[in-house]
């Protein structure tokens, strides 16, 4: 029994040896498929999530993103021209809702339109204001000069005036005559007063005769009193003024009718300012001016227009415009330069449309806007033609094309532009729709519109003397001194080298032209003139380099009509310049050198035409 007892205690032992064996590989096992249960489960999430991202990732790769001016450029992300450095634009982010569109509009997303950065404003109507540099000089006031002249021969007895520019008053004796003719002429009148009243008509005649010889009532009773005649006349000064001509001398003798001296009166004179054709619907009797002579620095001088010339200049294409002012101390001399500033509204009493200049699209020929469509889901833009009016400062005048409260783009209109063309839709280079071209043009379709539209006259080379060809690559060579100030981004430079050009642009003698090839030169002279003096008036670069978008065109064309002696020049083109209008400028290097944007985008741009002697 005992041994049966101990043989049961041995078992029970290894009875629960054996179950909490049991029960360590149990819960070894229960935690295994736990874990794999949840790897499993996350496995699958993961795997969802992937397929979720990866679906994401897919909807965004099929977005293209390419660059208005070299569509060739395709990425799957936006980002920058890798040549221009210009922003890329989507290129079918709106297919899919063309249909419900006009075919003619063109459709960005929002988001689309913030990267392109589209901004609009409302199209409303202003008065136009405008602030035109004019350049004058000082002239006599013409109704205060006086010329005396010889009323009857005779000899110069004593001259009182020693010298030209000599002040003298009202009455002044100038000179004292001996006329023989005179002393006659006395004795007659002599004779027919003694002869009484029976030749009354004979005694008329003489006093007559002797009044036509500018002798007064005083002098010819003072005759008749002293009953002989007066030998030695003088010539006395009939306003207060300077004399500006003496053209007699002591002894010599002067025949009737001879000028004998100018007199002015410079207590009051005339401003005289150059305004060119197009400056003058913006001119108006009574606008005032503000004016500054290079003689008098730091005074400045105010007036009103008192007249406009009705006439044009044909030689140099301007009228004058004439305001009048008080010239106490005679400081203000004639022939002295002045330049002028005056602020002029074009309407007096209606307002014009007016829209901003970088909504323009300016081809040459036609000008182009781009309308945001009212009550659209998503951004929708049509394009539109439009006549332009006068130019405003940084806005022109519309004459026909759109209505108040429309809204304009005012920033991205070339990007819009360039999607429209990859759209195939009406735009700027194909105005009738169609697929672009997508090459690397850099806008050469709309240099061959212009060109086609405004080509140089060509002049006869038996016109130009070859002196004149010298003083015009002197100037050409100056110019390039400011071009690359430009280039420097230096806007204190810009304006020192204009000053220069100012001057060797006066020292070009066009009386060397003749024929067409002055007229020619005198219209490129006037728009020289006027952007230069917009370059040289201010210090902002930013307004510098749009007068030098102007300046540029009219200097080429002189230089390929007249030519430059041992100079080429390269005439060259960046699409960007001017808003993303294009603009133009000349260098004596192919190698490109932006003067619009220096350092920002030096390389941007092409030569679009050499000019060799």
């Amino acid at each position: 029994m005992k041994q049966i007892i101990e043989k049961l205690k041995s078992n029970y032992k290894l009875l629960l040896i054996v179950l909490v064996i049991g029960t360590g590989v149990g819960v070894l096992l229960g935690s295994s498929i736990n874990t794999s249960t949840h790897q499993q489960i996350n496995t699958s999430n993961n795997h969802q999530h992937a397929d979720e991202a990866s679906g994401e990732g897919k909807a965004e790769e099929d977005q293209t993103w390419t660059c208005s001016m070299h569509p060739q450029i395709k990425q799957d992300e936006p980002g920058q021209c890798p040549i221009c450095g210009m922003d890329l634009i989507p290129l079918s982010s709106t297919e899919s809702d063309d249909e419900q569109i006009d075919p003619d509009h063109i459709q960005m997303t929002a988001s689309a339109k913030k990267l392109a950065d589209i901004q609009t404003t409302v199209v409303r109507r202003r008065s136009p204001k405008k602030t035109l540099y004019l350049q004058g000089k000082v002239h006599p006031d013409e109704r205060r000069i006086s010329e005396l002249t010889a009323r009857f021969g005779g000899r110069i007895e004593k001259l009182f005036i020693s010298f030209t520019g000599q002040n003298v008053k009202k009455g002044e004796k100038l000179a004292t005559i001996y006329s023989p003719e005179l002393v006659t002429a006395q004795r007659e009148l002599l004779e027919a007063a003694k002869a009484g009243k029976k030749q009354s008509a004979l005694f008329t005649a003489a006093k007559a005769k002797l009044k036509l010889w500018d002798l007064n009532e005083n002098q010819i009773n003072n005759i008749l009193e002293q009953e002989e005649p007066i030998v030695y006349f003088d010539v006395r000064s009939p306003i207060s003024g300077t004399v500006m001509h003496r053209n007699v001398s002591v002894g010599e003798y002067v025949k009737e009718g001879q000028h004998l001296f100018k007199v002015m009166d410079l207590t009051h004179v005339w401003v005289m300012f150059d305004a060119y054709e197009s400056d003058l619907s913006w001119i108006s009797v009574g606008d005032p001016v503000n004016f500054s002579v290079k003689a008098l620095p730091g005074k400045k001088f105010k007036g009103e227009v008192s007249y406009i010339d009705p006439f044009i200049n044909k030689k140099s294409r301007v009228a004058k415009i004439r305001f009048e002012m008080e010239n106490p101390g005679m400081k203000l001399k004639p022939e002295m330069f002045v330049q002028g500033k005056l602020h002029s509204s074009l309407t007096r009493n209606s307002k014009k449309l007016l829209i901003p200049k970088t909504s323009v699209l300016w081809t040459g020929k036609r000008s182009i806007v781009y309308i945001k469509v009212p009550d659209a889901d998503k951004p929708v833009f049509e394009y539109r033609e439009i006549e332009l009016g006068p130019e405003t400062g940084d806005s022109y005048v519309v004459a026909e094309g759109l209505s108040e409260g429309e809204k304009i783009v005012t920033n991205g209109v070339f990007k819009i532009d360039a999607a429209a063309q990859l759209a195939g839709k009406p735009s700027m280079m194909n105005p009738g729709g169609g697929q672009a071209s997508t090459g690397h043009n850099h806008g050469q379709k709309d240099m061959e519109m212009e060109e086609s539209h405004d080509k140089t006259v060509k002049i006869d080379k038996s016109q130009i003397d070859s002196q004149f060809r010298n003083q015009l690559t002197a100037f050409y060579k100056t110019y390039l001194g400011m071009k690359d100030a430009f280039v420097a981004s230096d806007a204190e430079k810009v304006n020192n080298r204009a000053n220069k050009l100012q001057k060797k642009l006066d020292e070009i003698d066009m009386s060397l032209l003749k024929g067409d090839a002055h007229m020619q030169w005198m219209d490129h002279l006037n728009a020289m003139k006027t952007q230069l003096t917009a370059i040289a008036s201010t210090n902002d670069l930013k307004k510098q380099r749009q007068a030098f978008i102007d300046f540029n065109p009219a200097l080429y064309k002189a230089v390929e009509q007249f030519g430059l002696s041992g100079e080429t020049a390269y005439y060259q083109y960046c699409p960007m310049a001017n808003s993303n209008e294009g603009a133009y400028w000349l260098s004596n290097e192919e190698q490109i050198r932006n003067p619009y944007y220096g350092d920002q985008m030096l390389t941007c741009g092409e030569v679009r035409k050499v000019i060799k002697e």
